[in-house]
């Protein structure tokens, strides 16, 4: 049995403890790629890994614990030294049963694996399955519904030209993995200084967005509301200018479903293809290409993108027709903006009452709520730092697009109206361009 210990060269992921198993028959190896099949210990998650990325477990293991002190990396370390245990445990069964017939057991030596390693099968038999690995730095694919798709390990950037519109928080992360990833990217952004960062990384600039439109196969656009998704379309030198039979438009703004029907039908009508795209996540998140992105439209062209969605994203689901997608990120935004609303609530709740506000915190993180989400906004909030991570207008907005859609479909929301009433309160106190938690000093002031 060999252990190895993976580790990528992009500095985004954290180690990961994983195991070599035989791929699904319908799942191709990546063409030119010496790579293995990994199944990543405690997730149900799946990629092809490089073989170069391979290195000793058993060596790496400690210095590695070091870097990642989260709980689900200790769960898969004591999964893999689990697996290891029964491992050991079946060999020295093997072994008794060897030497009760006169056969002196083997002890197989240890050898990295370098980038000049033909393959790793040349140090395995075929038979066995117990190579165990930590994985850095890919994104892992996991084989699920048709209708859902998550990131491979080994990316082959789109030959497709991409345009994309909008640099504020989400965007300028998107844009970024695009072009580490390997794709042509044209940006634009309202405020062209924006643009200069990833003009330095590679992206070229477009002077319009007709004109992003025209010179591109594939134009993303991730804006604030639906008026400025629309006014982008819409407007003096918009995206519908530039839109000619073929090219692809992708709304990745979070916006209600009748502005995507409003876009779908326009883009449409000039011979173009329509996709909503909108992204589950925040402003880490997109720097770390580990979004959730929420699809429906025209099947073809998320197919077209699936290089793109794997360089911003750890998993992306397709929800079928134009405004499902909306309806899900408006759904999603909602809980979250509820939740978020309900913490700060208990966190002033808690001071109010004589409470420790970081006792309170220990307590949920250890509990059934707990989560990076819980545990980083309330820190935020103790510690009085409301960098955005989310804007609070948009998560304003979001709620607000979510009861008026349980509005139309006469379905009650009174949580969600509740929530939006203390986020307008902290708008008023100035709170709008600060981070989703700034709804805390709705409740202090």
């Amino acid at each position: 049995m060999y252990d190895f210990f993976l580790r990528g060269k992009l500095g985004r992921y954290p180690p990961w403890p994983g195991k070599i198993v035989s791929p699904p028959k319908d799942l191709k190896k990546p063409r030119g790629k010496k790579c293995h099949f990994v199944k990543f210990f405690g997730t149900e998650d799946h990629a092809w890994i490089k073989v170069e990325q391979l290195k000793p477990y058993h060596t790496h293991k400690e210095e590695m614990i070091k870097i990642n002190k989260g709980k689900r990396f200790q769960q898969a370390v004591d999964a893999v030294e689990d697996f290891l245990k029964k491992a050991k445990g079946k060999e020295q069964n093997s072994d008794s049963k060897g030497d009760s017939k006169g056969k002196k057991a083997s002890n197989k030596p240890l050898k990295i694996l370098e980038e000049d390693d033909e393959d790793l099968s040349a140090l395995k038999d075929p038979s066995e399955k117990d190579d165990v690995l930590i994985v850095q730095d890919t994104g892992s694919t996991s084989i699920q519904a048709a209708d859902s798709t998550a990131i491979n390990g080994s990316i082959t950037p789109t030959d497709k030209r991409i345009g994309f519109l909008g640099l504020g928080l989400m965007g300028s992360g998107i844009v970024s993995n695009l072009l580490k990833m390997g794709h042509i990217v044209t940006v634009w952004n309202r405020t062209a200084e924006k643009c200069d960062l990833f003009i330095q990384e590679g992206a070229r600039l477009g002077r319009t967005p007709a004109e992003v439109a025209s010179m591109c196969d594939i134009t993303f656009s991730c804006v604030s509301d639906p008026k400025a998704a629309r006014d982008l379309v819409l407007g003096p030198s918009g995206v519908l200018q530039g839109i000619r039979p073929g090219k692809c438009y992708i709304e990745m703004s979070t916006v209600d479903p009748e502005t995507i029907t409003e876009l779908s039908q326009v883009i449409t009508s000039r011979g173009g293809r329509f996709l909503e795209a909108p992204v589950a996540g925040s402003q880490q998140l997109s720097n770390d290409g580990m979004l959730v992105i929420l699809a429906a439209g025209d099947r073809t062209v998320y197919e077209d993108c699936s290089s793109c969605f794997q360089a911003m994203g750890k998993t992306s689901f397709f929800l079928g027709e134009a405004g499902n997608a909306a309806r899900m990120m408006l759904i999603l935004n909602m809980v979250q903006g509820s939740f978020m609303a309900t913490i700060a609530e208990g966190l002033t709740l808690a001071q109010a009452t004589g409470q420790s506000q970081q006792t309170f915190l220990d307590i949920l993180c250890q509990g059934q709520m707990a989560s990076t989400f819980v545990d980083q906004k309330c820190q935020n909030i103790l510690q009085g730092n409301f960098k955005p991570d989310y804007y609070l207008k948009h998560i304003q907005k979001d709620l607000r697009l979510a009861i008026s859609m349980g509005d139309m479909a006469n379905h009650p929301t009174p949580m969600a109206a509740a929530a939006n009433e203390v986020y307008k309160r902290a708008k008023a106190l100035d709170q709008s361009d600060n981070d989703i938690s700034a709804v805390y000093r709705a409740y202090i002031h």
